[in-house]
């Protein structure tokens, strides 16, 4: 097959391409907004014709949620308006695409993993344009796979696993959120559950996926630091009013992965071991 890949230089996009070296079987077009503008209807249709596109995944975003509070434009843009191009055009081809949505279109006021077909209800932009991609996607192609997924961290870009490195290297002391639950993902799990999607195929509809487990951002920053031997910085719980931010965040973003698991034959790993995995990556 060929397969457009989408945000190649983000999280996602850059394990996507490690795992392609082990997934010779097929021809790959790695792209970012350099080779790519994802929002030109034009653009996006002249390379799936010319390249002969087979299938899409999305990795490209707007993930900078309290920034999106006052960029709604954009936001939209590149999370509703652009996956919709992609998908409508692949879907011409009747290809099929991956489209990487979030927790952000639940409230987080759950107290049990959400499952796929629980009500959303996102109380942010970025939420709320997440779920119009996701919407716009499904509208478009009928062969298409929208996944779900939360707190993701790799040893690319900038993320939560990094900066809690850097602070806990740099600071006495840190103060971080209790009072929200939910999983971590790393990206390299994720990108080999795609990759597991793509070679048994796309199966259409909603699906969700972290790593397994559940834990709050001050016992994820706990173990970060535990596992990078940081020993020298106090991590204080903080109530999430203690941090005030532009745009509201779930204080439940725990995901039910039954479906992709049952799905496509999956073992997800358990939160620490992937995060044991990743910082001893980032610290070898």
């Amino acid at each position: 097959m060929k397969i457009l890949i989408t945000g190649c230089n983000g999280q996602l996009g850059n394990e996507m391409q490690l795992l392609e070296k082990e997934n010779p079987q097929h021809t790959y077009f790695n792209t970012d907004v350099a080779e790519l503008d994802i929002t030109s209807q034009e653009a996006v249709e002249a390379f799936v014709s010319e390249n002969q596109i087979d299938g899409i995944v999305n990795c490209a975003a707007y993930t900078a949620v309290d920034k999106a509070e006052d960029n709604q434009e954009l936001c939209h843009l590149l999370n509703a308006v652009a996956p919709g191009y992609l998908a409508e055009a692949v879907g011409k081809r009747g290809g099929w695409m991956i489209q990487i949505s979030t927790d952000y279109v639940f409230d987080g006021t759950n107290h049990t993993p959400y499952v796929e077909t629980d009500p959303v209800c996102p109380n942010s932009v970025y939420g709320s344009t997440k779920l119009d991609g996701e919407n716009a996607v499904t509208a478009a192609c009928e062969q298409s796979m929208i996944i779900r997924t939360a707190w993701l961290y790799s040893t690319f870009g900038n993320n939560f696993v990094k900066t809690m490195i850097r602070l806990g290297k740099e600071k006495p002391e840190l103060g971080v959120i209790f009072d929200q639950i939910g999983t971590p993902t790393y990206a390299r799990d994720l990108a080999v559950a795609i990759f597991a999607a793509i070679n048994q195929g796309v199966k259409p509809g909603l699906y969700h996926f972290s790593n397994e487990g559940v834990i709050s951002w001050y016992d994820f920053t706990k173990a970060i630091h535990r596992i990078a031997g940081i020993t020298t910085c106090h991590v204080r719980p903080l109530h999430t009013e203690e941090y005030p931010t532009p745009a509201a965040r779930p204080h439940y973003s725990v995901l039910d992965k039954t479906k992709i698991k049952q799905t496509y034959g999956l073992e997800i790993p358990y939160w620490e071991e992937s995060l044991s995995e990743c910082v001893n990556k980032l610290l070898s």
